[in-house]
């Protein structure tokens, strides 16, 4: 069954009380461009993630957050010298922290700093479509530019505010010669 795979940049979660520090007390975002999750959104503002060997200049992704989570490449922990561990998101427990500069001012977070483990997308619909649950790993097959490839163990998130997507980072969509948006293949059981 074909799913659609984007490519999950680096970026950046915040609460409402790291963007009033970093951005200046009562700041809100600027919506530049709607995601394929249903509510959440690429902003305008950038930040610099600072970690021991180097900093990158993020985007952040709205709308806030309970947490700060900063969500990298396993390429990007060597760029910052930061050893993020392989999470799902809002699974921060243990992880690493940073610094982040905004305009305004900057923050230093003491967790939250992860590779986004790869997953799948589903509403309850869709998950009874595709035969999935909820945490269940599932295969994802991709042929693309002469490049072809299976993810393993791709979590399925299954919510009644989700958009049918899978979500990969910028090494794994490199190493599928991903550019942009594809449809993959499903391979369930």
């Amino acid at each position: 069954m074909k799913i659609m795979v984007e490519t999950s940049a680096r970026h950046v979660h915040l609460t409402q009380e790291h963007l009033d520090i970093l951005f200046g007390k009562g700041y809100a975002l600027t919506p530049k461009k709607d995601l394929s999750q249903p509510g959440q959104f690429a902003c305008v503002e950038k930040v610099e993630v600072v970690g021991p060997k180097g900093s990158l200049k993020m985007s952040i992704l709205g709308p806030v957050r309970p947490e700060t989570q900063i969500e990298i490449s396993k390429t990007e922990t060597r760029t910052l010298g930061i050893d993020a561990p392989l999470r799902m998101s809002a699974d921060l427990e243990g992880t690493p922290g940073c610094k982040i500069i905004g305009p305004k001012g900057e923050i230093t977070v003491d967790k939250g700093v992860i590779v986004a483990k790869r997953h799948a997308h589903f509403t309850p619909d869709d998950a009874k479509v595709f035969g999935v649950t909820d945490g269940q790993a599932i295969q994802i097959k991709l042929d693309y530019n002469g490049r072809s490839l299976i993810f393993g163990d791709v979590i399925a998130r299954v919510s009644k505010t989700a958009g049918l997507a899978v979500h990969i980072d910028t090494d794994e969509a490199n190493a599928a010669g991903l550019t942009g948006t594809v449809d993959g293949e499903a391979i369930i059981g």
